[in-house]
């Protein structure tokens, strides 16, 4: 094995492999470990059985570097408007790739709104460096929030329950540090003597299908306090000052409609009610719109852009450095180190270690790993994302992860995308990690790891104090 990068963490999946050994002297099988979270009708709904046969664990020093880079991180991308333009959003959402429509609200929502309350998820790959920051989703409509969940019932079984005993794992709420954010940040709309109406307003059309997640949502909200309703942004109506949905007077909106769906003037038309009453402060969101100025791909390629290396510190830098892959926008030159960059002939002799991905769309869509596309679709696709909202990425290689297998038979290798959650420590508590849930592929040449590719999911336990 190579040296590690970091001499003062212990070596990639100690803790993992302990848990094959654990696994080995007692027989489990890993039915038997997976069928707490099988049989759970919360996961159902999301997963439907596809789960990976263990959760993945992290250290007490891992779990620490984790919440300490993607603080820096969140900082450094909080803070584009006033090191790159001026102090103006504006120009910060035209440099990532919004259209007027959006730049348009997502100015309205920064200029009624006090500094946003962190909460965001990290998508990131585990190499032989460490973890690698593929992207960082700042909004509240983020997915893999049942990991806590999936955690509970895996612990169910005496297993894993008595090996995260002996080495003192836990695991965290996630959905706890999520209902902490929106307290916190839609404080003034808080009634007092009840509970919150929440609307869960996602777009028409993903309501269609996203329904029953939001309703699982809706469950998990009503556990810490809050009565929340499902719905699109078309069922939310008004009465004098007030939004409401099926005629109930609502406190927040909690969005998970997202700026890719405001695209044009009808779309903005259908939410302006909505944005109307935050603008006069009838209504709390969560999250405002302008989290996603910073929660996207095309604010990623500014950190990675060495024209901007002056505007950071040296911890910023260092930080940037070890956990963001080269990132760039997808235009004939761009910076490489000191030099300039003809980027489209690069991109055609790079393309089995580069990716394609839209800077604002979400989960999965659009992006095209050069590596899974022959020569002419790759160029037709870069010719085709020239000057637009698109980015390239430097591929990331997971490394493997071992995983129980069936009695008697070797470990099975699988390749993961860890969603590791960050919440504001001051509001949330710790060190602002927040959780995590990952997904596992099979394919060590997969381009996006999904539940529709194929994926199966697990939750994360870590060490709640160093090992002796």
């Amino acid at each position: 094995m190579s040296k590690p990068p970091h001499p003062d963490l212990p070596p990639r999946s100690e803790l993992g492999s302990a848990y094959l050994d654990h696994v080995a002297r007692h027989g489990a099988a890993p039915a038997d470990l997976v069928a707490g979270a099988a049989a759970s009708d919360l996961l159902a709904v999301a997963y439907r059985g596809r789960f990976l046969p263990a959760p993945v664990f992290v250290s007490a020093a891992e779990r620490s570097r984790l919440a300490a880079d993607l603080g820096t991180l969140y900082r450094m991308l909080a803070s584009l408007p006033d090191r790159l333009f001026g102090g103006e959003p504006r120009a910060l959402a035209r440099a990532v790739g919004m259209n007027d429509h959006q730049v348009s609200v997502v100015s309205r929502a920064v200029a009624n709104g006090a500094p946003l309350v962190p909460l965001a998820r990290a998508d990131l790959y585990r190499d032989d460096r460490g973890f690698r920051l593929l992207e960082l989703n700042i909004t509240s409509a983020l997915g893999g929030f049942e990991n806590a969940e999936v955690c509970r019932a895996m612990l169910g079984h005496p297993v894993l329950a008595r090996f995260a005993e002996e080495h003192a794992l836990g695991h965290a709420d996630t959905m706890r540090a999520i209902g902490d954010a929106l307290r916190a940040e839609c404080a003034p709309f808080l009634p007092e003597g009840r509970r919150p109406v929440v609307a869960l307003a996602d777009w028409p059309e993903s309501y269609r299908t996203y329904e029953p997640r939001l309703r699982v949502w809706a469950a998990l909200l009503e556990r810490l306090g809050f009565d929340a309703v499902p719905c699109h942004v078309g069922m939310i109506g008004s009465r004098g000052d007030r939004l409401t949905v099926d005629g109930r007077a609502v406190d927040i909106v909690f969005r998970f409609f997202l700026v890719e769906e405001l695209a044009t003037a009808a779309d903005i038309a259908l939410a302006e009610p909505l944005l109307r009453a935050a603008e006069r402060g009838t209504v709390g969101m969560f999250s405002r719109l302008d989290a996603e100025l910073y929660g996207n791909k095309g604010a990623l390629a500014l950190l990675s852009d060495d024209r901007h290396r002056h505007a950071f510190t040296s911890a910023e830098r260092a930080c940037a450095d070890r956990f963001l892959p080269w990132t760039r926008p997808v235009r004939k030159v761009v910076t490489d180190g000191d030099a300039e960059l003809d980027l489209m002939p690069y991109a055609v002799r790079e393309q089995g270690d580069l990716i394609l991905k839209p800077t604002l769309l979400h989960g999965g869509s659009g992006i095209v790993a050069g590596w899974t596309v022959d020569a002419a679709e790759w160029r037709a696709r870069l010719e085709d994302a020239l000057d637009g909202p698109y980015v390239l990425q430097r591929r990331v290689r997971p490394a493997a992860e071992c995983f129980p297998g069936e009695p008697g038979q070797a470990p099975q290798e699988l390749y993961l995308n860890w969603g590791v959650f960050y919440a504001d420590p001051v509001v949330a508590g710790g060190d602002g990690y927040a959780g995590c849930i990952v997904r596992g592929s099979t394919d060590p040449q997969v381009g996006v790891v999904s539940m529709g590719g194929g994926a199966r999911i697990g939750g994360c336990l870590y060490e709640t104090a160093p090992a002796a």
